[in-house]
């Protein structure tokens, strides 16, 4: 489907062309291309909105407030800081290599892959495009075609903005992405599932190119007893079902203590009812399933379980309501995968030591959310609980921020990104000495004797 005219050999090789003329480091070049793709996004909003409605059926709301917004207010931080980062930054410098000064110089590894998502294939290409850019670096971005509208006007904006051999946009589907990963690139940036996670990572060992990996998992939300459940259920409700729970962050799965078990099952329904008024409302302004084939993975993940409330699904919409599953266990079909959709599952717990346990004893999860108040629990859950971030009695809303890294851990992914994150994951700091001609001290140099070993080891211990 690749249908720019120009093979993905050549244009890996236009950008490497274009890197080695030196042309993206000045800071000033960078900023200016931080500035047009700005404008180029406040150009082309009701496009970007439009092509989210036709991919996903996400209101301009939500498409705003998930992608466009984040995007917009990522930038406008990298550009007031970037002058900040780039600068050399001086370090101590040890008396054993008098006389000298030591510094750190940030420099841009050189032609960076970036892959992104469907689930939010706006926000997902453009932040780590910003964050490239703002290192130095020349980028080719891979959208996904299962979200071809937004593919189409990423591609148009980026074509109206940037020169072809410093940012380029390849569109289509598999054979386009196994092709770029047979080229050199300097860094791949991925985000998405774990299975193309693997097959990422080994086509990056090849050639021995760095990368980041954004996946998922299974990501927990425990609620205690003692919990504010109004409140708890508000927030899980909203943090499930934003994008119809396609969100690598969403709350996979609930962990309640038994003792509140009814009071926060009743209250995630009440409010479900309260978010999705009507038939008249979801219509308009619920996101749908990407596609058919995930469609019916999430309608046979419900196949035999307990539903509290939703469970249906109209296949021609790719629709499927707002569900709660009761009942669950962690030998639970719905439990062996990453659900990505509109299901929450609810297991009860009795005693928060053998939920810690039996996390311990589970996968990394990308997230994990707790509810609670009781600082004992606090501390002792994000001591012994591994996971990429979180919140305390809230969800999701940790990496809408830039002034905090994201990114995963173990099988949820490495590396992170964000704000300064962003420009330090694009970025080789070079650590440099320069050595001062006016003496030499010939402490170092052979015939090695007695006398200096005695006054090296008062040098270096």
């Amino acid at each position: 489907m690749h249908t720019t005219g120009t093979s993905l050999n050549e244009i890996v090789e236009n950008a490497h062309r274009y890197f080695l003329t030196d042309a993206t480091k000045p800071l000033a070049f960078r900023l200016e291309q931080l500035k047009s793709l700005r404008d180029a996004i406040q150009s082309y909003e009701e496009r970007i909105l439009a092509a989210l409605k036709a991919d996903l059926h996400k209101s301009a709301f939500e498409g705003y407030m998930t992608e466009v917004g984040m995007v917009l207010d990522e930038l406008r931080f990298v550009m007031r800081h970037l002058r900040q980062w780039a600068q050399k930054k001086p370090v101590a410098t040890p008396i054993a290599q008098f006389h000298g000064r030591s510094f750190i110089a940030p420099e841009p590894y050189g032609v960076v892959l970036i892959m992104s998502p469907w689930n939010y294939p706006f926000q997902l290409s453009m932040t780590p495009l910003i964050g490239a850019i703002a290192a130095g670096n020349c980028a080719v971005v891979k959208p996904s075609a299962y979200a071809p509208h937004v593919s189409q006007v990423i591609a148009d904006m980026i074509a109206s903005c940037f020169d072809p051999s410093f940012v380029h946009i390849v569109q289509g589907g598999r054979k386009e992405n196994e092709d770029l990963l047979k080229q050199k690139f300097d860094y791949i940036f991925f985000t998405g599932g774990e299975a193309v996670g693997h097959t990422v990572m080994e086509a990056a060992a090849k050639h021995l190119t760095p990368l980041t990996l954004e996946l998922g998992g299974k990501s927990p939300c425990i609620v205690d007893k003692t919990a504010q459940i109004g409140r708890a259920a508000r927030r899980i409700t909203f943090g499930k079902f934003l994008n119809a729970g396609q969100t690598c962050v969403a709350p996979d799965y609930v962990l309640v203590q038994e003792d509140v078990k009814d009071s926060l099952i009743e209250g995630i329904m009440a409010v479900i009812h309260e978010f999705f008024l009507d038939e008249g409302y979801i219509e308009e302004n619920y996101p749908h399933i990407i596609n058919e084939k995930h469609f019916d993975r999430l309608m046979a993940l419900m196949e035999g379980e307990r539903i509290l409330t939703g469970g249906r699904g109209v296949r021609e919409k790719r629709f499927i309501e707002p569900t709660v599953l009761d009942g669950i266990t962690f030998e639970s079909r719905i439990m062996q995968e990453e659900i990505f959709g509109p299901i929450l599952p609810i297991i009860t717990f009795t005693d928060i030591d053998e939920v810690i346990a039996t996390l311990k004893t589970r996968p990394k999860p990308l997230a994990l959310y707790l509810f609670t108040t009781d600082k004992v629990t606090e501390r002792t859950v994000l001591e012994s609980v591994s996971f990429g971030g979180g919140c305390i009695n809230d969800t999701i809303i940790h990496l809408a921020t830039s002034r905090m890294g994201f990114g995963g851990v173990g099988e949820s992914g490495m590396g992170s990104y964000h704000g300064k994150h962003s420009f330090d994951t694009f970025t080789h700091y070079r650590s440099i000495v320069k050595k001062y001609n006016w003496i030499d001290l010939p402490l170092r140099y052979h015939p090695y004797t007695k006398l200096k070993l005695k006054v090296i080891k008062r040098v270096m211990r």
